[in-house]
C-alpha cells in the first residue's frame, strides 16, 4: 500500500469513520513503518496516554497482516516470551498464538506492546531487525529505566519515540477545529500578528477548557462525550491513583519515597521557588538529591512527571551548564494538576477568580507543550539575580532565548527577565512572554505573546526554533 493511500485511509477513518483523537505521532508511525528504515521503532510514554490505540491503528491499516502481543499479559499468564533468546524460538512463540498472519515483510506487522515486562526482548530486537522477516513496532513504558538496566542495549536497531499526551493543538482537533483554521493561527504566529477580539476569546475559552481536561485521551474522550467536569475529574482521579499505585511497585524499599515525591509536585508549584527540596521527601537533614536517585530516575522515565533542570550559567547549549541539584517537577498532564488544586470548582480556571493564582497551571501547561514539541526543559537559577520560568536552545543564533510565564494581569512586570535580558555576557537575542495579553507587541529584544501560541514552539535543531 502506498505512503499516500495509506495517510488518506487514516485521515479519513480518523475525522470521519471512527471519530477517533488525531494524533499527530500517527504520521511519524506510518511514515517509518512504510519506509526502508533499517530501524525498529520503540514508542516510550506514561501509562493510558493512547500509545496502543494509535499504534494499532495505524497498524491495522497500513498491513494486511497485524499481530499484538502484549508482553504484561503474556508474563502474567502462559508465559510463552519469558525465556525467548532467540530469533528462532521467538518466531515459534509468535507462529503459536497468529502462524495464519505471519506472511511477508511488506504486509506482516508484529507490535510488541508493554515490552518492558521483558528486558531480554530489547536486546532480542536487533537480531529481529538483522533477520529482516517481518515490519516490526514496540512500546512500552519505563524505556529509559529498563535500557539502562538491560545488558546489551541494541544500538543502531531501534528508533526511540517518546509520546505524550495530547497537546493543545491535539485538542483543538478534538474539539472541530480543522488544519485550515491551524495553518491560518500558525502564520499569524509566524508574522507576529494578533487575533481579532472574537477569534483571540474563542482562542482563550478552548485554552482554560484545556487546564481543566488536560490531554489524556480517555479524559478527553469524556469531556467530549458528555461534557461533564465531575465525569472528567473522575477519569483523571483514577488515573492519577493508578500512576501513584503503579509507581510503588518499583521497589519495595522506596517505593514510599516515589509516592512521597509525586504527591509533593502539587504542593511543591504553589511554593515560591517551585523546586523540589531533598530534605522534605522524609523531613530529615541531610538528604540530598543523590539520596533518590533512583525515585526521581523512575518518576521522570515513567513519564508522570515532568523534569526542569536549572541553570545558572546560560550559555548555548543548555545541556552543558545543568544544575542537578535544583529541579523542578511538573505533572505531565494540566488536567489532573488542576483535578487535585480545584477539584470540579470550574470558576477557578475559567472565571478569572482574582483570589486564584493560576501560575503553577499555566508553568505546567507551557512545560507539557515545550517538551512534546522536542525540547529539553531548563530554567534559570541565579541567587542574586532572580529566576525566570524557562530557557530554551535557539540554533540560528546559537544563544538562550529565555521565557516567562504570566498567567495575571500584571504581565509586563518581569524584573528577573529584564536583568537576563540586559546581561551582554549572555548574548541573548530575543525572549517571550506568554500571558493572557491578546495583542503581540515587542519591547526591545522581549516579545509578549498570547498563551496558546505556545502551541506553535517547535525546536528543530539546525533548521530554525521558533519565530
Amino acid at each position: 500500500m502506498s505512503l499516500i493511500i495509506c495517510y488518506n485511509l487514516i485521515e479519513k477513518s480518523f475525522r470521519v469513520v471512527f471519530k477517533m483523537l488525531y494524533r499527530k505521532i500517527a504520521a511519524v508511525i506510518e511514515q517509518h513503518l512504510l519506509s526502508d528504515s533499517k530501524k525498529i521503532m520503540l514508542i516510550d510514554g506514561a501509562r493510558q496516554i493512547g500509545k496502543t490505540y494509535i499504534i494499532r491503528y495505524v497498524g491495522k491499516k497500513c498491513f494486511e497482516n497485524f499481530i499484538e502481543i502484549n508482553m504484561v499479559e503474556d508474563s502474567l499468564g502462559d508465559k510463552l516470551f519469558e525465556k525467548t533468546s532467540t530469533v528462532d524460538d521467538f518466531y515459534l512463540q509468535v507462529s503459536m498464538l497468529a502462524g495464519d498472519r505471519m506472511k511477508q515483510k511488506e504486509n506482516t506487522l508484529i507490535f510488541l506492546d508493554e515490552i518492558q515486562a521483558y528486558p531480554h526482548l530489547l536486546t532480542l530486537l536487533k537480531f529481529l531487525q538483522q533477520d529482516n522477516r517481518f515490519t516490526y513496532i514496540a512500546s512500552g513504558s519505563l524505556l529509559g529505566v529498563t535500557l539502562a538496566q538491560t545488558t546489551s542495549i541494541p544500538m543502531g536497531s531501534i528508533k526511540k519515540i517518546r509520546m505524550y499526551p495530547l497537546d493543545f493543538e491535539e485538542f483543538l482537533y478534538a474539539n472541530g477545529m480543522n488544519e485550515f483554521t491551524i495553518a491560518a493561527l500558525s502564520k499569524k504566529f509566524e508574522q507576529k500578528e494578533s487575533l481579532d477580539e472574537a477569534l483571540h476569546a474563542k482562542m482563550l475559552d478552548l485554552f482554560k477548557k484545556y487546564l481543566l481536561i488536560g490531554g489524556l485521551p480517555d479524559a478527553v474522550n469524556r469531556y467530549l462525550e458528555e461534557k461533564n467536569i465531575v465525569s472528567v475529574r473522575e477519569v483523571q482521579s483514577e488515573i492519577h491513583e493508578y500512576y501513584k499505585a503503579d509507581a510503588s511497585k518499583y521497589s519495595e524499599e522506596r517505593k514510599l519515597h516515589i509516592r512521597r515525591i509525586y504527591d509533593l509536585i502539587p504542593s511543591n508549584m504553589e511554593n515560591k521557588k517551585k523546586r523540589v527540596v531533598a530534605q522534605n521527601i522524609e523531613n530529615k537533614r541531610g538528604k540530598t538529591f543523590s539520596d533518590y536517585h533512583d525515585e526521581f530516575e523512575y518518576l521522570i522515565s515513567a513519564g508522570i512527571a515532568l523534569n526542569v533542570q536549572a541553570i545558572s550559567n546560560p550559555t548555548f547549549p543548555l545541556i552543558e551548564s545543568t544544575g542537578k541539584n535544583l529541579l523542578k517537577l511538573y505533572m505531565n498532564d494540566v488536567g489532573i494538576l488542576t483535578g487535585i488544586l480545584y477539584g470540579s470548582n470550574i470558576r477557578a480556571v475559567l472565571s478569572d477568580e482574582s483570589s486564584i493564582n493560576l501560575g503553577s497551571v499555566y508553568e505546567t501547561v507551557v512545560a507539557s507543550e515545550l517538551i512534546a514539541h522536542g525540547y529539553n526543559l531548563f530554567y534559570y537559577d541565579n541567587r542574586s539575580k532572580g529566576e525566570v520560568d524557562y530557557l530554551i536552545d535557539d540554533y540560528d543564533s546559537l544563544s538562550t532565548v529565555p521565557i516567562e510565564v504570566k498567567s495575571g494581569k500584571d504581565y509586563t512586570i518581569h524584573s528577573a527577565l529584564n536583568t537576563f535580558v540586559s546581561n551582554e555576557e549572555y548574548h541573548v537575542q530575543k525572549a517571550y512572554v506568554l500571558s493572557n495579553e491578546r495583542q503581540v507587541t515587542t519591547k526591545g529584544k522581549i516579545t509578549y505573546l498570547p498563551i496558546y501560541y505556545v502551541m506553535f514552539f517547535e525546536n528543530k535543531p539546525g533548521d530554525g526554533a521558533i519565530l
